[in-house]
């Protein structure tokens, strides 16, 4: 059985299921140590390429035991990809997600799938947060966690609505509802399987032929119930109320449908309302000789038609001045006279002050309609930070205005269309004149004509803009469905305490988003998503929807699909108890509404679909930042409304995707990576190279994604480059575990080579960073702990002392046996570690184990505890890094070491002169000697090392200073014709060691 518990059936990649992450006993922090005298200048060991220290061509060849393996060093070109491929087929990757689901486990991971949108091309964005998810799945999967990850999509919507309408063009306007609609679905069914095969290619795992889509029957059928349950408390009800709505589209939009545009160029003017009656304050304060107008400033002049009043802050002073260019009376807010004097081009003389609530009972005419009064009413949205501190009020068009409108009973008739053009009711000179271009024109001209106008001038500044069509929102009243959201909030934010976030910044910007919604509009009006189940009556602003109405229409969509509501009569969407009463089907008073629901409001409820088990809590929800005030929060929102609960657990947000110099990417500036061509390729390898699938998951898991994350060649080649380094350390892991079986040739921890027991030491420390990381979500820490391993504590230190023990032993000889125990738990515990992150690379390195690998764990025992002291005592030294290597010494091979150290040494050379003992082998040298005492009369011809060092164990409660000399001459003895060791007594003729292990070859 390898790695652990093997499963039978499916394929081999359901093997990878089962590897759990090694974590052994805990054992004792690495020491730092101080007063070194200088760093070990070490031979580098990248892998099992590498030539051995033993002649290459000589008569003693066949006695060295090189690496042996068919693991390659590198995939060139298609190689890559082809490989991945081969593998997913060979290794069972389609099934490996149903084969863990049916393994007897109590553990259950549930991370819930927010649904990408199925409307375009996958792309690096899609890449990011599927391999993210992935990576946590393989995890919690390789702990021992029974995976729930199901699939999906969110289908219906405007942007593949206008994608189908572009597409046809004039013929579009021909279109039925039900036409528009089936042209929307296939639309989204081919995005759907061009996304998914790009999901399973990038090595997903998922049961890929159940997956949950929004245009599902089952899926409406639940959202309506979701729907029906919410409104039945009282929390979605129909209003008339200003709300974001998009002219290019047609139709209302939620706060997340927007997306603002800071280079935005709106004409505000400052305007004059001129006095009508004073309060008795105000009245006092004026001689009532002069005029007196209001200054109120406005980047929207188009809404000044609708103007119903003029509001202050009750709190704030506000100054009646004289205007010294043309003598007339101005009031504003006190603490914006000098810079409005100032942008107005002239200088006001403050008559005298007041009090905001003094303005109480006051009114003012209308700019552009005298006889209408404007009355002045306090309210708390009013701020000094820009403008007069007096601002406009359009009932209509603002969210603050229609709150003070309905405190004070103002009208709220509204004169733009669904068009963004202004209706009859605006009067002729506006009537059929877009507000946002001509409109605004006409307004501004009539301003000049009723001598109202003081000041026009352009405004750079952020502006929301409909996130389909790129262009301009006007905020406009209109008859809508809304989630009343005040009580929900309060519940929500609650229960937000108790989610963990990742990173815990998430948390504030959420509640923020939520604290800035006023409402949720769940209305739209277009055909491409779910209806609002309601009928409207003929002639009376009426409607009806009940229990009876609502579950009759659940079980029509649930069989049917959504269809029903605009291929069905009527009379048939109604049951037969509720048509009786409402004038049957000859006479019947109400009709079908034809607002559809937001499709957040659809993507929102998919809790209510997919989480498993009566608590329907997902372990884990996993998005962009974008979902903050989108998917996470209509989910949320839905969740505490349906059933006072979050649905989540943990949320862990991510940044968007960016070019290298981060930039957004478009095709305008030509920096689109496609996921596609970094796998297999673009047209040209040369420039765009074949990188395989891991490159990919791999520059995901390094990456910071927390921040906004860059991609570009350099990084998936820096990627690439990564992977090759891990790869020659496999390589070298591999080569040096032929012939050996861990079953019967492992040798016991107490019996190994000391510096073996240390590697596990390390190797025990790694596998709980690593496991930590991952609990944590920081794959990226994963990364950097993987390669500061195998390129510093392998490569540069381990694999450079024990080849000779590796090379030149014999093959069973206990010494190597020791050593290969080790390199089999660390190819174990490496693997295990990079598994979820390069799924590909891991299976691969399964293909060429060259034994079966039994599932318990490795014992680290107490002898380390008892041995610890004295190898740092003998090991003398470490880097600020923590990376172990002998001080100073020359590592040469020529070199004889003499040893004066008042560490317990003997336990790792017990004669006192030796070639082939554990010290000898630390020190790299030919001949190794251990001195009783200082030496004396030192010869010139040899080099002579010295120092203190600090052993700081267990937290600081072993702290021992230490002193060494290092004494290193050359060499009397002639180069071994095998080992290359200087410690033969001729250069043809073996060394000791040699000659016994050969003896009998």
């Amino acid at each position: 059985m390898r790695w652990g518990l093997r499963p039978r059936g499916p394929g081999e990649a359901a093997l990878a299921a089962a590897w759990n992450l090694w974590v052994p006993p805990r054992l004792p922090c690495r020491p730092r140590w101080r007063g070194t005298t200088g760093s070990l200048l070490v031979r580098s060991v990248t892998g099992a390429s590498n030539q051995p220290q033993n002649s290459s061509n000589g008569s003693y060849r066949d006695t060295v035991l090189l690496p042996q393996t068919s693991f390659p060093m590198k995939l060139l070109g298609r190689q890559q990809p082809d490989t991945e491929l081969e593998i997913q087929q060979k290794c069972g990757f389609s099934e490996l997600y149903s084969w863990q689901r049916e393994r007897k486990v109590k553990a259950e991971f549930c991370l819930h799938d927010g649904p990408p949108y199925a409307n375009g091309d996958p792309h690096v964005g899609h890449a990011l947060n599927k391999i993210l998810k992935d990576i946590a799945n393989r995890y919690h999967m390789m702990r021992g966690s029974k995976i729930h990850f199901v699939p999906g999509w969110d289908c219906h919507g405007l942007p593949i609505e206008i994608k189908v309408l572009s597409e046809l063009g004039g013929k579009a306007q021909n279109l039925s509802a039900m036409e528009i609609r089936e042209k929307a679905r296939s639309f989204a069914k081919a995005a759907i399987e061009k996304q998914k095969l790009s999901f399973i290619r990038w090595g997903i795992m998922a049961d890929w032929n159940n997956c949950y889509y929004t245009f599902d029957g089952r899926y409406e059928a639940k959202q309506l119930r979701i729907f029906y349950q919410m409104y039945d408390k009282g929390l979605i009800y129909r209003s008339y109320k200003p709300v974001f709505w998009s002219p290019s589209s047609r139709t209302a939009l939620a706060e997340a449908e927007l997306e603002y545009n800071p280079e935005h160029i709106s004409r505000s003017v400052y305007v004059k309302f001129p006095l009508l009656k004073p309060s008795p304050k105000l009245a006092s304060l004026l001689d009532g000789s002069s005029p007196v107008s209001f200054l109120v400033w406005t980047t929207q002049p188009w809404t000044i038609p609708a103007n119903q009043a003029v509001c202050y802050m009750p709190e704030s002073k506000y100054a009646v001045v004289k205007c010294s260019s043309s003598g007339d009376l101005y009031i504003l807010g006190a603490d914006k006279v000098t810079s409005v004097a100032s942008t107005l081009g002239t200088t006001f003389e403050v008559i005298s002050t007041f009090s905001g609530v003094d303005l109480e009972n006051g009114s003012c005419a209308h700019p552009l309609i005298s006889e209408r009064e404007s009355p002045l009413l306090p309210a708390n949205h009013v701020t000094m930070t820009k403008g007069t501190g007096l601002v406009h009020t359009a009932p209509a068009h603002g969210m603050e205005d229609y709150s003070v409108a309905a405190q004070h009973n103002l009208s709220m008739d509204c004169l733009v269309n669904e068009d963004g053009v202004f209706t009859d009711a605006a009067g002729p000179e506006l009537q059929n004149k877009a507000v946002l271009k001509e409109g605004t024109d006409a307004v501004i001209m009539m301003l000049q004509a009723a001598k109202n106008l003081l000041k026009e001038e352009k405004l750079v500044h952020s502006y929301p803009y409909d996130w389909r069509t790129k262009k301009p929102v006007v905020i406009r009243a209109s008859k809508q469905w809304f989630v009343n959201i005040t009580d929900i909030k309060t519940t929500a934010k609650e229960l937000l305490k108790k989610v963990k976030f990742i990173p815990g910044s998430a948390l504030n910007a959420m509640v923020e988003m939520m604290d800035r919604r006023p409402y949720w509009c769940i209305s739209r009006q277009r055909v491409w998503g779910v209806p609002i189940p309601v009928f409207h009556h003929k002639t009376k602003d009426e409607v009806l929807i009940n229990s009876q109405t609502i579950e009759h229409i659940i079980q029509l969509v649930e069989k049917h699909g959504s269809d029903i509501w605009w291929t069905l009569p009527p009379e048939q969407l109604l049951p037969k108890e509720v048509l009786s009463q409402v004038g049957g089907p000859d006479a019947l008073e109400y009709v079908p509404g034809q607002d559809i629901l937001d499709i957040w409001f659809d993507s929102g409820t998919s809790w209510s679909n997919v989480l498993p088990g009566t608590d329907q809590r997902a372990d884990l929800y996993l998005e962009g930042k974008d979902q903050l005030g989108g998917w996470f929060q209509s989910s949320l929102l839905t969740s505490v409304a349906a059933r006072n609960k979050s649905p989540f657990k943990t949320v862990v947000v991510h940044g968007f995707t960016l070019g290298e110099k981060g930039e957004k990417m478009s095709k305008s500036l030509g920096n689109i990576i496609d996921p596609d061509v970094v796998i297999n390729g673009g047209q040209d390898h040369s420039k765009e190279p074949p990188y395989g699938a891991d490159v990919l998951r791999w520059w995901v898991a390094e990456s910071n994604v927390f921040t906004e994350v860059t991609i570009s060649p350099s990084l998936l080649n820096a990627a690439r480059d990564d992977i090759s380094k891990l790869r020659n350390t496999l390589r070298f892991l591999l080569g040096n575990v032929a012939g050996f079986n861990p079953e019967t040739d492992s040798i016991p921890v107490n019996s190994m080579y000391v510096i073996d027991q240390y590697m596990l030491h390390l190797l025990q420390d790694l596998a709980n960073k690593i496991n930590d990381s991952y609990k944590q979500y920081d794959f990226g820490k994963v990364v950097r702990l993987l390669q500061a391993f195998y390129t510093r504590e392998l490569s540069n230190f381990y694999f450079s002392i024990i080849k000779d023990r590796l090379y030149c032993e014999n093959a069973d000889d206990p010494k190597r046996r020791s050593c290969q125990t080790a390199l089999a738990e660390i190819l174990d515990v490496m693997v295990r570690s990079f598994a979820p992150i390069l799924p590909h690379l891991a299976e691969e390195v399964f293909q060429h184990i060259p034994y079966i690998k039994g599932s318990g764990f490795l014992r680290i025992l107490s002898i380390w505890t008892r041995l610890k002291k004295f190898f740092f005592h003998l090991l003398l030294m470490s880097s600020e890094e923590n990376s172990f290597a002998p001080a100073n010494l020359p590592c040469d091979l020529k070199a004889f070491i003499f040893l004066f150290s008042k560490g317990p040494s003997k336990m790792l050379q017990a004669e006192e002169t030796s070639s082939t003992s554990q010290l000898n082998e630390l020190m790299m040298a030919s001949q190794t000697t251990l001195l009783s005492q200082e030496p004396r009369g030192i010869n010139e011809d040899v080099t002579e090392l010295k120092g203190t060092f600090l052993i700081n164990l267990e937290g600081g409660d072993i702290r021992e200073e230490s002193s060494y000399k290092v004494i290193v001459m050359p060499t009397t003895k002639e180069k071994c014709p095998r080992c290359w060791k200087y410690t033969a007594e001729s250069s043809d003729t073996l060394c000791p060691r040699c000659a016994e292990v050969v003896k009998g070859k």
